[in-house]
């Protein structure tokens, strides 16, 4: 009888070595198996919240995973199933559940171009982040005028507009707009580094002033070896107490610019409008890259006061307004 006993517990554990053997083998297979033998690329979705089940259900729905049930096991066995991260991410079908998992516990989401050209508004900036599914034009722009926010951004001034540094950004779709926005802010701040700081209160100027100067440097002209001179124009007048007399400055003031600035926006006082306020206008027009804060900041030497378009996107400059006036004749009016 105790042999029986002995003979039937042999058997029984066994039988049970070859299960655990089998089933260790099956996910063994299982792990390094892709679901599908063609590679076919697949965005997959983690979001916020989401419970291990609906991922494992998710995986299989778009081919990714055979089989939900021992993919949640194989994610328990290796106690990753809390760290699995939310976000997009870049997978295909070739690919064997050990990759996809170490893949969605790695982070790496999916990342979304977001380039702003230099010399944007913070109006144009916001149209660019929501066209990239990044964030909504409307709460971009309810953060940039948000004064606890800009605060907490520690930026001078009444809005953010200036400090959104033109460059080129890469955002997964989990990145919320104040994360975006102050992204932004600290790449003009290390850009904007102590060096610049120092020139700026040699030159008698705070930090905010040279971002607007900038700013004007920034619209005033489309040829980059320029902007040392436009500046110089515009340091030159400010020394004379002359007003800067800038379009872009007007446009920017104005809600009715049709694309063409008119007698009346000239003519009407705004903040903005340095053809009718003394000195800088109150704010930044635009937010300018860093060789246009270079130029604010090192102007080139000249005596020029005045500077028109020559409609090749460079200027006629000159140093009294008779030379000026033949060059708006000659390149405005075509005379």
């Amino acid at each position: 009888m105790i042999k029986k006993i002995i003979l039937f517990i042999v058997m029984i554990s066994l039988c049970i070595t070859i299960a655990v053997g089998a089933a260790m083998h099956w996910m063994a297979t299982f792990i390094k198996t892709p679901a599908a033998k063609i590679s076919i690329p697949v965005t997959f979705t983690v979001s916020s919240g989401q419970h291990l089940t609906t991922i494992a259900q998710n995986l299989k729905s778009q081919d990714l995973v055979s089989n939900p049930t021992a993919f949640k096991l194989y994610v328990r066995i290796k106690k990753a199933a809390t760290r699995i991260k939310a976000g997009e991410y870049e997978m295909n079908t070739g690919m064997s559940p050990e990759t996809i998992m170490r893949i969605l516990i790695s982070g790496k989401s999916k990342l979304y171009r977001l380039t702003i050209p230099e010399g944007m508004n913070m109006q144009e900036i916001a149209i660019l982040a929501q066209e990239a599914g990044l964030c909504s034009r409307k709460q971009f722009l309810s953060l940039c005028n948000d004064l606890d926010f800009i605060n907490q951004c520690d930026v001078p001034g009444m809005t953010l507009e200036g400090y959104l540094f033109p460059e080129t950004y890469f955002f997964s779709k989990e990145t919320d707009c104040k994360t975006l926005i102050k992204k932004m802010i600290s790449t003009f701040k290390k850009t904007f580094n102590r060096t610049w700081k120092t020139r700026a209160k040699e030159i008698g100027l705070s930090v905010h002033e040279v971002v607007i100067l900038a700013s004007i440097i920034e619209k005033e002209t489309g040829n980059g070896k320029e902007r040392p001179i436009i500046s110089s124009v515009f340091h030159n007048r400010l020394k004379r107490h002359m007003r800067l007399e800038s379009d872009p400055t007007v446009i920017y003031g104005v809600s009715d610019y049709d694309g063409r600035i008119r007698y009346k926006h000239l003519r009407r006082v705004t903040p903005y409008n340095t053809y009718k306020i003394d000195g800088l206008p109150v704010g930044p027009i635009a937010n300018p890259g860093a060789q246009a804060l270079k130029a604010a900041l090192y102007p080139a030497q000249t005596n020029y006061l005045f500077f028109v378009s020559k409609n090749d996107t460079t200027h006629k400059f000159s140093t009294n307004l008779k030379d000026h006036n033949r060059a708006v004749k000659k390149y405005q009016l075509n005379q």
